[in-house]
């Protein structure tokens, strides 16, 4: 066993970010393997069998598959600036909330929207329309204060982000004149972080026998 965690990942899947980013910012040490979808190895399915990233498997045996669980887990680990906001339950429940719309009904619009032609009941236009609620709710937040949570970057603004970056790529040009000015700085000032352009460097797909790959962790 490794005495390291090992994290299977997949740098363009939105779970996979958002799990290497709390990674990242808590410090914790960790083997990335990064794998190709069509070609999962035999070792990621040996600890997961559904097959999805992320994966981490921890020193002692233990496997978390689910983003989410990834990421408390990390923060478990140090949270050096609160990103769990536990003074204050309310803002918890709040993103515990918020996180839930987007993995839910946000995400299901969004791969509609992105692989529309595999959903002909209604059009691309219909689907967008339907995610884009989510993000009117978004913006609104973003008017008055900086972040999801509030005056600080939070595992909200984390767990949700990726998957705006997503739904804004399908157009980018769509997304750039919409209405939505917070949201759009928002995003921006997270895509351009040092903390996702650290999470989001390209590596050789992992195989058997390859030298370990760490992932960069932030400094400070």
């Amino acid at each position: 066993m490794s005495a390291l965690p090992i994290l299977y990942s997949f740098r363009r899947c939105p779970y996979a970010m958002r799990a290497r980013m709390a990674l990242s910012y808590s410090g914790v040490e960790v083997e990335l393997r990064e794998i190709v979808l069509k070609n999962k190895p035999a070792e990621m399915l040996a600890v997961s069998a559904k097959g999805t990233v992320p994966v981490l498997l921890l020193p002692d045996g233990r496997v978390i598959d689910e983003s989410r669980d990834i990421i408390y887990w990390a923060l478990a680990q140090h949270d050096p600036d609160d990103w769990l906001m536990q003074h204050n339950a309310e803002l918890s429940e709040d993103t515990v909330s918020l996180i839930d719309q987007n993995d839910g009904e946000f995400k299901g619009y969004l791969d509609r929207y992105k692989y529309a032609d595999r959903y002909p009941e209604h059009s691309e236009a219909h689907y967008r329309l339907q995610g884009e609620q989510f993000l009117v709710g978004l913006d609104q937040r973003l008017q008055t204060q900086p972040f999801l949570s509030g005056n600080q970057l939070s595992v909200t603004d984390v767990a949700i982000m990726p998957f705006v970056r997503q739904f804004a790529h399908v157009d980018i040009n769509w997304f750039r004149q919409t209405p939505y000015t917070a949201l759009q700085v928002w995003l921006e000032q997270l895509l351009t972080s040092t903390l996702f352009n650290q999470i989001m460097q390209k590596y050789t797909p992992w195989e058997s026998g390859h030298s370990p790959i760490y992932l960069p962790c932030q400094s400070g």
